[in-house]
């Protein structure tokens, strides 16, 4: 059975999107089977994985709706054991039109159901925002990674995520935990970036990943190349720092398993 893992911050740019690409692959790499679900009606997911996405047959919007099988909108990507169910910009009606669906939240959950045990971890690319979309996103999956980038005002909004996820915890999905809180674009150089790594640290504890994700050209560029940085530049620190944060997953699940 498939971990289903959301990333989900309201805060734009704060790289949701460059972790689930990366961190996809580096996981693929490991020999772990994935599949990546860009709920962001940005797509950049889709296109950060060499997806076209002006020209799908099938994207996550259609499965919302209703109009086709999960299975239908399953990608391949350059990376093998990496899928990936792209999004479109039709993704911005969806929401509307699933206010009369029964269940509205649970569509999501419903739709991975058929799918979770042929991956060993599931990632959802959530948009910068907690509509229905990213709801659905937290109801359907086990844990949430939420990113924080090593700026000023960093900690912002993230506290109405963590009400939003208390909120579907308690009414939608019992079994919602928080994965980690990633810290992302640090800079070692810079006082703030330091100051706020201490501060997330002393807030939340245990629950921050060990793995800082560094601030490197090589990870901002690898988007506009359709690739993750792993294929782009393995050597890179962004590609390195993606590694240790899979193994850091890996070893944490696998750690786990055995209590069940």
């Amino acid at each position: 059975m498939g971990k289903i893992i959301a990333l989900a911050n309201q805060k734009g740019g704060v790289g949701k999107t460059t972790t689930t690409i990366n961190l996809a692959a580096s996981l693929a790499t490991l020999e772990k089977t994935v599949l990546v679900i860009d709920a962001d009606p940005q797509a950049n997911a889709s296109s950060g994985l060499g997806v076209d996405i002006h020209d799908l047959d099938c994207s996550l919007y259609e499965c919302l709706i209703g109009e086709s099988d999960i299975h239908e909108a399953i990608y391949t990507t350059d990376i093998e054991g990496l899928d990936i169910i792209p999004s479109h910009i039709d993704l911005v009606g969806a929401e509307i039109e699933m206010l009369n669906i029964d269940n509205r939240e649970k569509v999501v959950s419903r739709l991975l159901s058929s799918i979770r045990s042929d991956y060993d971890y599931i990632f959802i690319d959530c948009s910068p925002s907690l509509g229905l979309i990213t709801v659905n996103s937290l109801t359907a999956a086990d844990s949430v990674i939420i990113p924080v980038q090593c700026e000023y005002f960093a900690l912002e909004g993230i506290g109405k995520l963590l009400n939003t996820i208390k909120i579907i915890k308690s009414k939608l999905n019992p079994r919602l935990e928080i994965e980690g809180f990633l810290l992302t674009m640090y800079d070692s150089r810079l006082r703030l970036a330091n100051q706020i790594y201490d501060e997330v640290k002393r807030h939340f504890q245990e629950l921050v990943f060990k793995t800082v994700i560094q601030r490197n050209v090589k990870l901002s560029e690898s988007p506009s190349h359709g690739i993750p940085v792993i294929l782009y530049d393995a050597d890179s620190t962004g590609s390195k720092n993606h590694l240790a944060l899979a193994k850091e997953i890996i070893n944490k699940n696998e750690a786990k398993k055995p209590q069940k």
